[in-house]
């Protein structure tokens, strides 16, 4: 697959440059450059990414960071079989836990929630750090919500990180999926003012919390081009009319 002129493999992070180093020069140099597509396209482009993914594990599959990022580009494409085989083969090969979470999520995408509630009370998850267990509390709620245990799933999310007033880079998620569950147990008013708090958390804007919010407060939004469409509609029928 072609590579943009302006990638040149240095942008990866350095640790798995480091990895990297394993491989002769000039075969590090292209897998690198394709693990650097698969970071620029996965949330654009995730099939894009996907085939970069294939070719930097064809050049390299005994390179855990390889094996992780095709993990996630197959992820993305909702290849979860695929996925979970590529991130147990990066935890073989390194010993961390860090991808327990998504390797539990891939369970559910497999429609396998009882696994990855299983999962979610291995003694792996103690290793975890704090936004790993976070993570992993959003995947056990959602394994509840897949099992239609929308008490439960409400439950399991309530937590002190639920409770924090402090913003940390999971808070606007981890917020975002007590609202939505709370809504779909009909909890209304609830789900509206975590909605809210969700809001203010989100930063980067990687929620929809403010539409759904707007959605709870009956604000329609209207497409700028569609009413400029509109418009010109309606000016096209007065002129008929005038002549």
């Amino acid at each position: 697959m072609p590579i943009p002129e302006d990638v040149t493999g240095d942008e990866i992070d350095k640790d798995v440059r480091q990895e990297l180093q394993s491989l002769p020069k000039t075969l590090a140099e292209d897998v690198a450059k394709n693990l650097v597509m698969v970071a620029r396209l996965i949330d654009e482009d995730p099939e894009g990414a996907y085939g970069y993914s294939r070719v930097a594990l064809r050049l390299a599959s005994r390179v855990a960071a390889v094996r992780e990022a095709a993990g996630f580009a197959a992820y993305a494409t909702q290849k979860y079989g695929e996925a979970l085989a590529e991130f147990r083969a990066a935890r073989r090969m390194t010993g961390s836990v860090e991808l327990w979470p998504v390797m539990a999520d891939c369970e559910r995408g497999l429609g396998r929630p009882e696994k990855a509630l299983d999962m979610a009370g291995a003694p792996e998850v103690h290793k975890l750090d704090k936004a790993g267990q976070v993570e992993m509390r959003l995947v056990a709620a959602g394994a509840r919500r897949d099992m239609g245990q929308l008490d439960a799933a409400i439950v399991t999310l309530q937590s002190p990180e639920l409770a924090s007033n402090a913003v940390q880079p999971w808070t606007a998620r981890l917020r975002y999926a007590y609202a939505d569950a709370l809504l779909a147990a009909g909890r209304r008013g609830e789900a509206r003012e975590w909605f809210a708090k969700a809001v203010e958390a989100d930063r980067d804007g990687s929620t929809d919390a403010s539409d759904r919010l707007a959605e709870l407060d009956g604000v329609e939004f209207v497409d700028a081009l569609d009413e400029s469409q509109a418009d010109e509609t309606a000016g096209d029928a007065d002129a008929k009319d005038d002549d």
